[in-house]
Protein backbone atom coordinates (compact mmCIF):
# COMPACT_ATOMS: atom_id res chain seq x y z
CA UNK A 1 0.00 0.00 0.00
CA UNK A 2 2.84 2.38 0.85
CA UNK A 3 4.40 1.74 -2.55
CA UNK A 4 1.06 2.35 -4.26
CA UNK A 5 0.50 5.64 -2.45
CA UNK A 6 3.98 6.86 -3.25
CA UNK A 7 3.47 6.05 -6.93
CA UNK A 8 0.44 8.29 -7.38
CA UNK A 9 1.92 11.82 -7.04
CA UNK A 10 5.04 11.14 -9.13
CA UNK A 11 5.94 12.00 -12.70
CA UNK A 12 8.57 10.50 -14.95
CA UNK A 13 10.74 13.34 -16.21
CA UNK A 14 13.90 12.54 -18.19
CA UNK A 15 13.78 8.96 -16.84
CA UNK A 16 13.74 10.21 -13.24
CA UNK A 17 10.74 9.92 -10.91
CA UNK A 18 9.91 13.36 -9.54
CA UNK A 19 7.88 13.32 -6.31
CA UNK A 20 5.35 16.14 -6.17
CA UNK A 21 2.72 16.96 -3.56
CA UNK A 22 1.19 20.13 -4.98
CA UNK A 23 -1.14 18.62 -7.61
CA UNK A 24 -3.92 17.12 -5.51
CA UNK A 25 -6.39 17.35 -8.39
CA UNK A 26 -4.11 15.22 -10.56
CA UNK A 27 -3.78 12.62 -7.83
CA UNK A 28 -7.55 12.54 -7.48
CA UNK A 29 -7.89 11.93 -11.23
CA UNK A 30 -5.21 9.25 -11.04
CA UNK A 31 -7.09 7.41 -8.28
CA UNK A 32 -10.33 7.60 -10.27
CA UNK A 33 -8.56 6.40 -13.42
CA UNK A 34 -7.00 3.37 -11.73
CA UNK A 35 -10.36 2.48 -10.14
CA UNK A 36 -12.09 2.53 -13.52
CA UNK A 37 -9.27 0.55 -15.11
CA UNK A 38 -9.42 -2.15 -12.42
CA UNK A 39 -13.19 -2.44 -12.81
CA UNK A 40 -12.89 -2.67 -16.60
CA UNK A 41 -10.22 -5.39 -16.47
CA UNK A 42 -12.05 -7.45 -13.87
CA UNK A 43 -15.28 -7.20 -15.85
CA UNK A 44 -13.50 -8.27 -19.05
CA UNK A 45 -11.86 -11.19 -17.23
CA UNK A 46 -15.22 -12.40 -15.88
CA UNK A 47 -16.89 -12.17 -19.30
CA UNK A 48 -13.99 -14.04 -20.92
CA UNK A 49 -14.23 -16.83 -18.35
CA UNK A 50 -17.99 -17.13 -18.84
CA UNK A 51 -17.64 -17.23 -22.63
CA UNK A 52 -14.97 -19.93 -22.42
CA UNK A 53 -17.14 -22.09 -20.18
CA UNK A 54 -20.14 -21.70 -22.50
CA UNK A 55 -18.26 -22.17 -25.77
CA UNK A 56 -17.88 -25.90 -26.21
CA UNK A 57 -17.35 -25.78 -29.97
CA UNK A 58 -13.99 -23.96 -29.81
CA UNK A 59 -14.65 -22.81 -33.36
CA UNK A 60 -13.81 -19.35 -34.59
CA UNK A 61 -16.68 -17.49 -36.17
CA UNK A 62 -19.38 -19.82 -34.86
CA UNK A 63 -22.91 -18.47 -34.50
CA UNK A 64 -23.87 -16.66 -31.34
CA UNK A 65 -26.80 -15.03 -29.59
CA UNK A 66 -25.80 -11.78 -27.91
CA UNK A 67 -27.52 -9.17 -25.77
CA UNK A 68 -26.32 -5.58 -25.92
CA UNK A 69 -27.46 -3.43 -23.02
CA UNK A 70 -26.21 0.15 -22.93
CA UNK A 71 -26.88 3.24 -20.87
CA UNK A 72 -29.80 5.29 -22.13
CA UNK A 73 -29.49 8.73 -23.66
CA UNK A 74 -28.32 11.24 -21.05
CA UNK A 75 -29.44 14.85 -20.89
CA UNK A 76 -28.51 16.64 -17.67
CA UNK A 77 -28.62 20.35 -16.97
CA UNK A 78 -24.94 20.43 -17.85
CA UNK A 79 -23.17 17.53 -19.56
CA UNK A 80 -19.52 16.50 -19.76
CA UNK A 81 -17.22 14.17 -21.70
CA UNK A 82 -18.83 11.03 -20.25
CA UNK A 83 -22.27 12.09 -21.51
CA UNK A 84 -20.82 12.84 -24.95
CA UNK A 85 -19.46 9.28 -25.19
CA UNK A 86 -22.77 7.76 -24.06
CA UNK A 87 -24.83 9.93 -26.40
CA UNK A 88 -22.41 9.26 -29.28
CA UNK A 89 -22.99 5.53 -28.76
CA UNK A 90 -26.75 6.04 -28.71
CA UNK A 91 -26.57 8.00 -31.96
CA UNK A 92 -24.71 5.12 -33.64
CA UNK A 93 -27.12 2.49 -32.33
CA UNK A 94 -30.16 4.56 -33.26
CA UNK A 95 -28.69 4.93 -36.75
CA UNK A 96 -28.39 1.13 -36.91
CA UNK A 97 -32.04 0.83 -35.82
CA UNK A 98 -33.14 3.33 -38.48
CA UNK A 99 -31.07 1.62 -41.17
CA UNK A 100 -32.42 -1.82 -40.25
CA UNK A 101 -36.05 -0.77 -39.90
CA UNK A 102 -36.41 1.73 -42.71
CA UNK A 103 -33.66 1.11 -45.27
CA UNK A 104 -32.82 -2.61 -45.24
CA UNK A 105 -36.50 -3.52 -44.88
CA UNK A 106 -37.44 -1.60 -48.00
CA UNK A 107 -34.35 -2.72 -49.90
CA UNK A 108 -35.41 -6.34 -49.39
CA UNK A 109 -38.79 -5.56 -50.95
CA UNK A 110 -36.98 -4.26 -54.02
CA UNK A 111 -34.63 -7.26 -54.21
CA UNK A 112 -37.61 -9.60 -54.10
CA UNK A 113 -39.53 -7.58 -56.73
CA UNK A 114 -42.27 -6.68 -54.28
CA UNK A 115 -44.40 -3.77 -55.46
CA UNK A 116 -43.50 -1.06 -52.95
CA UNK A 117 -43.19 2.71 -52.96
CA UNK A 118 -40.07 3.74 -51.03
CA UNK A 119 -40.84 5.73 -47.87
CA UNK A 120 -38.33 8.32 -46.65
CA UNK A 121 -38.80 8.89 -42.93
CA UNK A 122 -36.14 11.61 -42.70
CA UNK A 123 -34.34 9.89 -39.82
CA UNK A 124 -30.75 10.02 -41.04
CA UNK A 125 -28.50 10.74 -38.05
CA UNK A 126 -25.24 10.81 -40.02
CA UNK A 127 -24.76 14.61 -39.79
CA UNK A 128 -24.67 14.43 -35.98
CA UNK A 129 -22.39 11.38 -36.04
CA UNK A 130 -20.03 13.12 -38.47
CA UNK A 131 -19.93 16.19 -36.23
CA UNK A 132 -18.62 13.99 -33.42
CA UNK A 133 -16.31 11.53 -35.16
CA UNK A 134 -15.11 12.92 -38.50
CA UNK A 135 -12.09 15.11 -39.27
CA UNK A 136 -12.34 18.54 -37.66
CA UNK A 137 -15.09 17.13 -35.49
CA UNK A 138 -15.43 17.13 -31.72
CA UNK A 139 -13.22 14.08 -31.02
CA UNK A 140 -10.69 14.91 -33.73
CA UNK A 141 -10.11 18.44 -32.47
CA UNK A 142 -9.95 17.21 -28.89
CA UNK A 143 -7.21 14.75 -29.86
CA UNK A 144 -5.26 17.43 -31.71
CA UNK A 145 -5.48 19.81 -28.77
CA UNK A 146 -3.88 17.18 -26.54
CA UNK A 147 -0.70 17.57 -28.62
CA UNK A 148 -0.12 21.15 -27.59
CA UNK A 149 1.69 21.78 -24.28
CA UNK A 150 -0.09 25.09 -23.65
CA UNK A 151 -3.54 23.89 -24.65
CA UNK A 152 -6.47 24.38 -22.30
CA UNK A 153 -10.14 23.50 -22.33
CA UNK A 154 -10.83 27.08 -23.43
CA UNK A 155 -8.50 26.90 -26.44
CA UNK A 156 -10.18 23.63 -27.44
CA UNK A 157 -13.65 25.18 -27.29
CA UNK A 158 -12.50 28.20 -29.30
CA UNK A 159 -11.09 25.98 -32.06
CA UNK A 160 -14.23 23.84 -32.06
CA UNK A 161 -16.50 26.86 -32.42
CA UNK A 162 -14.33 28.31 -35.21
CA UNK A 163 -14.39 25.00 -37.09
CA UNK A 164 -18.00 23.96 -36.54
CA UNK A 165 -20.05 27.08 -35.83
CA UNK A 166 -21.97 26.70 -39.12
CA UNK A 167 -22.77 23.01 -38.69
CA UNK A 168 -26.56 22.48 -38.52
CA UNK A 169 -26.25 20.18 -35.49
CA UNK A 170 -23.83 22.40 -33.54
CA UNK A 171 -24.82 25.29 -31.33
CA UNK A 172 -23.05 28.13 -29.55
CA UNK A 173 -24.54 29.20 -26.22
CA UNK A 174 -24.96 32.84 -25.30
CA UNK A 175 -22.22 34.46 -23.27
CA UNK A 176 -24.14 34.03 -19.98
CA UNK A 177 -24.69 30.29 -20.38
CA UNK A 178 -22.53 27.87 -18.34
CA UNK A 179 -22.29 25.49 -21.31
CA UNK A 180 -19.50 25.78 -23.88
CA UNK A 181 -21.42 24.36 -26.84
CA UNK A 182 -24.46 22.25 -27.68
CA UNK A 183 -25.29 19.37 -30.00
CA UNK A 184 -28.68 18.63 -31.51
CA UNK A 185 -29.00 14.88 -30.95
CA UNK A 186 -31.90 12.77 -32.17
CA UNK A 187 -33.33 12.87 -28.63
CA UNK A 188 -33.01 16.63 -28.31
CA UNK A 189 -30.59 19.47 -27.78
CA UNK A 190 -27.83 18.74 -25.25
CA UNK A 191 -25.57 21.38 -23.72
CA UNK A 192 -21.99 20.40 -22.90
CA UNK A 193 -19.35 21.86 -20.65
CA UNK A 194 -15.79 21.17 -21.83
CA UNK A 195 -14.28 21.59 -18.37
CA UNK A 196 -11.49 19.02 -17.77
CA UNK A 197 -12.03 17.45 -21.21
CA UNK A 198 -8.34 17.49 -22.08
CA UNK A 199 -7.53 15.82 -18.78
CA UNK A 200 -10.28 13.21 -19.19
CA UNK A 201 -9.33 12.51 -22.79
CA UNK A 202 -5.70 11.85 -21.89
CA UNK A 203 -6.84 9.57 -19.03
CA UNK A 204 -4.39 10.06 -16.15
CA UNK A 205 -3.70 6.36 -15.67
CA UNK A 206 -0.35 6.59 -13.93
CA UNK A 207 2.27 4.33 -15.53
CA UNK A 208 4.06 3.96 -12.18
CA UNK A 209 0.93 2.39 -10.71
CA UNK A 210 0.47 0.18 -13.78
CA UNK A 211 4.05 -1.06 -13.46
CA UNK A 212 3.45 -1.72 -9.77
CA UNK A 213 0.33 -3.79 -10.48
CA UNK A 214 2.12 -5.74 -13.21
CA UNK A 215 4.70 -6.88 -10.64
CA UNK A 216 2.19 -7.57 -7.87
CA UNK A 217 2.63 -10.60 -5.61
CA UNK A 218 -0.99 -11.50 -6.33
CA UNK A 219 -1.29 -13.85 -9.34
CA UNK A 220 -4.73 -12.60 -10.36
CA UNK A 221 -3.64 -8.96 -10.30
CA UNK A 222 -0.63 -9.72 -12.51
CA UNK A 223 -2.87 -11.68 -14.88
CA UNK A 224 -5.37 -8.90 -15.56
CA UNK A 225 -2.64 -6.27 -15.93
CA UNK A 226 -0.09 -8.24 -17.95
CA UNK A 227 -1.07 -6.69 -21.30
CA UNK A 228 -1.68 -3.20 -19.92
CA UNK A 229 -0.77 -0.16 -21.91
CA UNK A 230 -1.00 3.38 -20.61
CA UNK A 231 -3.55 5.11 -22.81
CA UNK A 232 -2.69 8.74 -22.37
CA UNK A 233 0.14 10.63 -20.76
CA UNK A 234 2.31 9.67 -17.84
CA UNK A 235 2.22 13.23 -16.61
CA UNK A 236 -1.42 13.96 -15.91
CA UNK A 237 -1.23 17.65 -16.68
CA UNK A 238 -1.18 18.88 -20.30
CA UNK A 239 1.02 21.81 -19.35
CA UNK A 240 4.03 19.72 -18.32
CA UNK A 241 3.47 16.65 -20.45
CA UNK A 242 5.41 17.59 -23.58
CA UNK A 243 8.29 15.15 -23.20
CA UNK A 244 6.03 12.26 -22.28
CA UNK A 245 3.68 13.06 -25.14
CA UNK A 246 6.49 13.15 -27.71
CA UNK A 247 7.87 9.88 -26.40
CA UNK A 248 4.50 8.18 -26.60
CA UNK A 249 3.86 9.51 -30.11
CA UNK A 250 7.27 8.28 -31.23
CA UNK A 251 6.49 4.82 -29.87
CA UNK A 252 3.04 4.87 -31.49
CA UNK A 253 1.44 4.51 -28.06
CA UNK A 254 -0.38 7.82 -27.72
CA UNK A 255 -4.04 6.95 -28.06
CA UNK A 256 -6.51 9.01 -26.13
CA UNK A 257 -9.65 7.86 -24.38
CA UNK A 258 -11.71 9.33 -27.21
CA UNK A 259 -9.71 7.44 -29.82
CA UNK A 260 -9.97 4.13 -27.99
CA UNK A 261 -13.68 4.65 -27.42
CA UNK A 262 -14.23 5.37 -31.11
CA UNK A 263 -12.20 2.28 -32.12
CA UNK A 264 -14.15 0.03 -29.76
CA UNK A 265 -17.47 1.46 -30.92
CA UNK A 266 -16.50 0.97 -34.58
CA UNK A 267 -15.64 -2.66 -33.85
CA UNK A 268 -18.94 -3.16 -32.02
CA UNK A 269 -20.93 -1.65 -34.89
CA UNK A 270 -19.11 -3.92 -37.34
CA UNK A 271 -20.19 -6.94 -35.32
CA UNK A 272 -23.79 -5.72 -35.05
CA UNK A 273 -24.05 -5.07 -38.79
CA UNK A 274 -23.15 -8.71 -39.45
CA UNK A 275 -26.02 -9.97 -37.30
CA UNK A 276 -29.80 -10.09 -37.60
CA UNK A 277 -30.66 -7.63 -34.84
CA UNK A 278 -33.88 -7.32 -32.89
CA UNK A 279 -34.54 -4.21 -30.84
CA UNK A 280 -36.12 -3.71 -27.43
CA UNK A 281 -37.00 -0.08 -26.77
CA UNK A 282 -37.15 0.92 -23.11
CA UNK A 283 -39.46 3.86 -22.38
CA UNK A 284 -39.24 6.05 -19.29
CA UNK A 285 -42.84 6.56 -18.07
CA UNK A 286 -42.10 9.50 -15.75
CA UNK A 287 -39.25 11.43 -14.16
CA UNK A 288 -40.28 10.59 -10.59
CA UNK A 289 -39.54 6.84 -10.60
CA UNK A 290 -43.13 6.12 -9.55
CA UNK A 291 -44.91 2.91 -10.52
CA UNK A 292 -48.20 3.18 -12.40
CA UNK A 293 -47.65 6.81 -13.42
CA UNK A 294 -47.41 7.65 -17.11
CA UNK A 295 -46.55 11.14 -18.30
CA UNK A 296 -48.03 11.01 -21.79
CA UNK A 297 -46.04 13.87 -23.41
CA UNK A 298 -42.78 12.34 -22.13
CA UNK A 299 -43.67 8.89 -23.47
CA UNK A 300 -44.82 10.25 -26.82
CA UNK A 301 -41.63 12.26 -27.25
CA UNK A 302 -39.51 9.15 -26.60
CA UNK A 303 -41.54 7.12 -29.09
CA UNK A 304 -41.04 9.85 -31.66
CA UNK A 305 -37.30 10.28 -31.04
CA UNK A 306 -36.60 6.54 -31.03
CA UNK A 307 -38.29 6.01 -34.38
CA UNK A 308 -40.92 3.74 -32.85
CA UNK A 309 -43.84 5.64 -34.40
CA UNK A 310 -42.26 5.42 -37.86
CA UNK A 311 -41.48 1.76 -37.21
CA UNK A 312 -45.14 1.10 -36.46
CA UNK A 313 -46.09 2.89 -39.65
CA UNK A 314 -43.84 0.80 -41.89
CA UNK A 315 -44.82 -2.33 -39.94
CA UNK A 316 -48.50 -1.58 -40.54
CA UNK A 317 -48.12 -0.70 -44.23
CA UNK A 318 -45.52 -3.33 -45.07
CA UNK A 319 -45.02 -7.08 -44.84
CA UNK A 320 -42.92 -7.64 -41.71
CA UNK A 321 -43.13 -11.45 -41.70
CA UNK A 322 -41.42 -13.45 -44.42
CA UNK A 323 -40.40 -17.06 -44.98
CA UNK A 324 -38.50 -18.97 -47.67
CA UNK A 325 -40.61 -21.05 -50.07
CA UNK A 326 -39.15 -24.40 -49.06
CA UNK A 327 -39.42 -23.63 -45.36
CA UNK A 328 -43.02 -22.50 -45.82
CA UNK A 329 -43.88 -25.76 -47.55
CA UNK A 330 -42.14 -27.94 -44.97
CA UNK A 331 -43.78 -26.21 -42.04
CA UNK A 332 -47.36 -25.72 -43.24
CA UNK A 333 -47.98 -28.44 -45.84
CA UNK A 334 -49.68 -30.52 -43.14
CA UNK A 335 -52.51 -27.95 -43.17
CA UNK A 336 -53.34 -28.90 -46.78
CA UNK A 337 -51.96 -32.47 -47.17
CA UNK A 338 -53.58 -33.33 -50.54
CA UNK A 339 -52.83 -30.14 -52.44
CA UNK A 340 -49.25 -30.73 -53.58
CA UNK A 341 -48.54 -33.87 -55.67
CA UNK A 342 -45.79 -36.26 -54.56
CA UNK A 343 -42.42 -35.45 -56.06
CA UNK A 344 -43.42 -31.86 -56.76
CA UNK A 345 -40.16 -29.94 -56.25
CA UNK A 346 -40.87 -26.34 -57.28
CA UNK A 347 -40.92 -24.47 -53.97
CA UNK A 348 -42.48 -21.30 -55.32
CA UNK A 349 -45.26 -23.08 -57.20
CA UNK A 350 -45.93 -25.31 -54.17
CA UNK A 351 -46.21 -22.26 -51.92
CA UNK A 352 -48.63 -20.61 -54.35
CA UNK A 353 -50.82 -23.73 -54.34
CA UNK A 354 -50.85 -23.71 -50.54
CA UNK A 355 -51.70 -19.99 -50.39
CA UNK A 356 -54.62 -20.58 -52.72
CA UNK A 357 -55.84 -23.46 -50.55
CA UNK A 358 -55.63 -21.27 -47.43
CA UNK A 359 -57.88 -18.71 -49.20
CA UNK A 360 -55.79 -15.77 -48.05
CA UNK A 361 -56.85 -12.33 -49.29
CA UNK A 362 -54.49 -10.87 -51.91
CA UNK A 363 -53.73 -7.92 -49.64
CA UNK A 364 -52.35 -10.18 -46.89
CA UNK A 365 -49.29 -11.47 -48.76
CA UNK A 366 -46.82 -10.91 -51.57
CA UNK A 367 -44.90 -13.55 -53.53
CA UNK A 368 -41.23 -12.63 -53.93
CA UNK A 369 -38.38 -14.29 -55.81
CA UNK A 370 -37.25 -16.56 -52.96
CA UNK A 371 -39.80 -16.07 -50.17
CA UNK A 372 -43.34 -15.10 -49.25
CA UNK A 373 -44.06 -11.85 -47.42
CA UNK A 374 -47.01 -11.56 -45.05
CA UNK A 375 -48.87 -8.83 -43.25
CA UNK A 376 -48.53 -8.81 -39.49
CA UNK A 377 -50.45 -11.62 -37.82
CA UNK A 378 -50.86 -13.98 -40.80
CA UNK A 379 -48.00 -16.33 -39.90
CA UNK A 380 -49.13 -16.23 -36.28
CA UNK A 381 -52.55 -17.49 -37.36
CA UNK A 382 -50.98 -20.29 -39.43
CA UNK A 383 -48.88 -21.27 -36.41
CA UNK A 384 -52.03 -21.57 -34.30
CA UNK A 385 -53.65 -23.78 -36.96
CA UNK A 386 -50.51 -25.92 -37.12
CA UNK A 387 -50.44 -26.32 -33.34
CA UNK A 388 -53.98 -27.74 -33.44
CA UNK A 389 -53.02 -30.35 -36.05
CA UNK A 390 -49.74 -31.31 -34.40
Amino acid sequence: MATLLSSLPTNLLFNVNIFRLDFFVRVDYAVEAISKAIYERMFKWIVTRINKSLDQSKRQGSSFIGILDIAGFEIFQLNSFEQLCINYTNEKLQQLFNHTMFVLEQEEYRRENIDWEFMDFGLDLQPTIDLIEKQMGILSLLYEECWFPKATDRTYVDKLINARAQHPKFGKPNYKAPADFSIIHYAGKVEYSAEQWLMKNMDPLNDNVVALLQTSNDTFTREIWKDAEVVGLSATDPNDATQSLKANIKKGMFRTVGQLYKEQLTKLMGTLKNTNPNFVRCILPNHHKKAGVIHSPLVLEQLRCNGVLEGIRIYRNGFPDRILFQEFRQRYELLCPNVIPKGFMDGKAASQKMIKEFELHDNLYRIGLTKIFFRSGVLGHLEEERAVVV
